[in-house]
């Protein structure tokens, strides 16, 4: 087990296998030497999504940032699955989030900073990163949150 796996236990956590996909899309893709591009991933853990429903109404800010660090595991699992080592990671350069927002919600950003949050306490430095938040009306099967992210790894 390596330095950043070690982090992820050390703050109470367990990387999960990597996800599987619900459609024709792969987990991860790399299209050039250093950079690894995530599929956006729920908040489900051991299968079965956190919460369910949209932000503004059936979940909390403090729910949908508990959503969108368990999306942000599900990411390092599909990033580990392509990479085969999380300590090959030079820094997170990016994530994109959504939040499913009720008419009127517009606290996006306090949601997905859960995931931002724990990017930081996993990697320091090397975890902060470029982000948007983006409400939507609706996400997949009911899931609160998606994240994807931008990945730069080390050069071999």
């Amino acid at each position: 087990m390596g330095i950043i796996e070690k982090r992820i236990e050390e703050l109470g956590l367990t990387l999960p296998p990597c996800p599987k996909p619900v459609a024709d899309y792969i987990p991860a893709a790399s299209f050039s030497d250093n950079l690894v591009y995530i599929s956006g991933q729920d908040c489900k853990k051991d299968g079965k999504l956190l919460y369910q429903g949209k932000l503004g109404s059936t979940v909390t800010i403090a729910q949908g940032e508990e959503c969108a660090a368990q999306s942000v595991l599900n990411c390092l699992a599909a990033l580990k699955y392509a990479i085969g080592d999380l300590d090959r990671v030079e820094r997170i350069v990016k994530i994109l989030g959504f939040v499913a927002s009720e008419p009127g919600f517009d606290q996006q950003p306090f949601v997905i900073n859960g995931g931002s949050k724990l990017l930081l306490d996993i990697f320091g430095e090397q975890g902060r990163h470029a982000r948007a938040a983006i409400g939507t009306n609706e996400l997949p099967f009911g899931t609160p949150v998606e994240i994807e992210m931008i990945v730069e790894i080390k050069k071999d």
